[in-house]
């Protein structure tokens, strides 16, 4: 089958969260994301992220409501979300992690879009999965 396309990249990425104002300041103060655009009658948040985009509907707003309850142990909204970083210096990733309240997994040699490289996990706040991606090596 010939497609009359070719995929170039992650767009956007949307999760349904439990409190809007606390991933935003996840997204924005540790990861980067800055706040796009707002459109607050979807209950509905857009945050650049490099090239793409991740966009937060809060689970009681219009759009998040459609999916049922939030995340948690056992339900999710999505396996993870993976972000290509650089530079990927482990040393300086873990300091800013932990200052942020968070521990990462151990990094691994991990394959994406660019080939293998090294990676590691962290949650957000409502128990999303996020690998952060360096280069390919």
């Amino acid at each position: 089958m010939i497609r009359p396309f070719d995929v170039q990249s992650i767009d956007h990425l949307v999760l349904r969260v439990r409190d809007l104002a606390r991933s935003i300041r996840f997204y924005g103060d540790v990861l980067g994301c800055d706040v796009e655009r707002r459109r607050e009658h979807l209950g509905l948040v857009h945050l650049r992220a490099g090239a793409s985009m991740i966009d937060l509907v809060s689970v009681d707003g219009t759009l998040g409501a459609r999916g049922g309850g939030p995340a948690g142990e056992t339900e999710r909204n999505v396996d993870h979300l993976c972000l290509r970083i650089e530079p990927f210096d482990e040393a300086a990733l873990r300091a800013h992690l932990a200052n942020a309240g968070i521990t990462p997994s151990p990094i691994a040699i991990n394959f994406g879009a660019e080939g293998d490289g090294p990676s590691l996990y962290v949650k957000d706040p409502d128990g999303n999965t996020i690998e952060l991606k360096g280069p390919s090596q």
